[in-house]
């Protein structure tokens, strides 16, 4: 009874076999093309009917190589492997053989559990006179999501219930709004996913002090982010002051990030949660910043740039060096900092 309730909250994978698989992917096969798929699991927990992945691929410090043995001793039926894994594997299985079994399996895994398509407006939600629906047929909108006049809706879009799109915002195609996700003042790019409670394009934190007093800046600048950009749950991004606050193509920003106001980052780039980059701040392509990195007003970062996490960054990082501390500085002039603490403070 357990199993049974555990498998209502799992994701169902769409039934599938290894020839389909090496076919739509442009994998090679060896083994039967029949061999069943009906799950993805890790190679030590798989179980027959299931599809798994080894690699010795290290794209990062966090992908860990298992020992060969799990390669060896796996009750997978289909196995992603590389070339040189073939002679480890174990009798009876099939492969689906690459060199970058990681970069499939990404594939494959948005293959097998994809979300059945989803389609209509429902009489639940607010729409405005005034939207435009590039093609309404190819929407969903589901219920209390409320849409005011003036916004654009591509193409196979999908808007989550409780989530707000204010005037002139522009939703671009296959683009997905999770559950109460707010933007109004912006264009958002193709294939995008805002997530949970994400807010865009609120005004900034932009004040002035006059006479004793704070003074609000009015913000008349949009938040214009690119395509296959992801923002994650209760992460703020604010409208520019006076210039856009722009979010290049690829990037991917984390769960509680806050985007301040004329913000400008390239393309490629990884936020972890808890990162807040104030008024200003310019990010490379490709950079990388840790969780709960603060980067203080106008810094720049440099393309290729990484930034350890917990730091204080108030000066620019150059292109491809790795900065950490705070405050923040190159990564071995902090390490030898640190070190030597260590080595005073016990005397």
């Amino acid at each position: 009874m357990l199993n049974r309730i555990k498998s209502w909250f799992m994701p169902v994978a769409t039934q599938t076999t290894a020839g389909q698989l090496a076919e739509k992917f442009g994998l090679e096969l060896q083994g039967n093309p029949e061999t069943i798929v009906r799950g993805v699991a890790p190679i030590a927990d798989a179980k027959p009917g299931q599809l798994a992945f080894y690699s010795t691929e290290q794209n990062s410090t966090a992908f860990k190589i298992l020992p060969i043995e799990v390669l060896e001793n796996t009750k997978a039926s289909v196995i992603l492997v590389q070339p040189e894994q073939i002679s480890h594997a174990p009798k009876g299985a099939t492969l689906l053989i690459t060199p970058s079994p990681r970069g499939n399996i990404v594939k494959i895994l948005g293959e097998i559990y994809k979300e059945p398509p989803r389609f209509g407006i429902s009489k639940h939600a607010t729409i405005e006179r005034g939207v435009f629906f590039r093609k309404r047929s190819t929407v969903y909108v589901a219920q209390y999501a409320t849409i005011e006049r003036g916004a654009v809706i591509e193409e196979n879009v999908k808007i989550y219930p409780g989530a707000y799109i204010g005037k002139n915002v522009t939703i671009g195609r296959g683009t997905v709004v999770q559950t109460g996700a707010h933007i109004e003042n912006a264009t958002i790019g193709e294939d995008c996913v805002i997530n949970a409670g994400a807010v865009i394009g609120k005004d900034g934190f932009g004040y002035t002090r006059q006479n004793g007093h704070n003074v609000f800046i009015p913000h008349v600048g949009r938040v214009v982010i690119g395509n296959r950009v992801s923002v994650g749950a209760n992460t703020c991004i604010d409208r520019g002051a006076m210039t856009d606050t722009c979010v290049g193509d690829g990037t991917k920003i984390d769960n509680l990030c806050q985007i301040a106001h004329g913000v400008v980052i390239g393309s490629e780039c990884f936020l972890a949660s808890g990162v807040g980059l104030a008024g200003g701040t310019v990010v490379g392509d490709r950079a990388l910043l840790a969780g709960q990195v603060g980067i203080a007003n106008g810094v720049h970062i440099g393309n290729d740039a990484e930034v350890g996490a917990h730091s204080g960054v108030f000066r620019d990082v150059p292109d491809g060096q790795r900065h950490m501390g705070y405050p923040a500085g190159p990564g071995t002039e902090f390490m030898r900092h640190y070190a030597w603490l260590r080595k005073n403070s016990k005397k």
